[in-house]
């Protein structure tokens, strides 16, 4: 067994034999794990698909993915135990940058050290750090 952790949490797998950097998982596993899935014009996720490359058989054999290739195609982070028998998938920074950057608080408002209320909204198009504490 392979356990696979991505944003989504753990996934045990069956993986198939490979190189030590390679992670060859069935159409239907690479699915579950990561979302993508096999079709004929490629490795895709809605409305996003992603080629299979010329050098087809470092990607796809017999209905099997190499799932590490095509993280790393996608200029996605992965580490993976010495024996292959854990692998981490991450998400590329433009991704997370897209998800931080949509994010939006609520709005509330809080007194400065000189008592002047202030308002989240107040700050809206400018960066703003907010530290909180709790004594529980």
């Amino acid at each position: 067994m392979t356990v696979i952790l991505t944003d989504t949490g753990p996934h045990e797998v069956s993986a198939g034999p490979g190189e030590p950097d390679q992670l060859w998982l069935s159409a239907d596993s690479a699915e579950a794990v990561t979302g993508w899935n096999l079709k004929p014009e490629g490795l895709c996720k809605g409305d996003i698909c992603l080629p299979v490359p010329a050098e087809a058989d470092k990607y796809v054999r017999d209905e099997a993915i190499n799932l590490a290739a095509f993280w790393q195609r996608m200029d996605k982070p992965l580490a993976h135990s010495a024996d292959g028998d854990v692998w981490a998938l991450g998400e590329a920074a433009s991704d997370r940058h897209g998800n931080l950057t949509s994010v939006e608080a609520p709005d509330f408002s809080l007194p400065d050290i000189d008592g002047n209320l202030h308002s989240l909204s107040d700050y809206r198009g400018k960066k703003v750090f907010l530290a909180t504490w709790a004594s529980w």
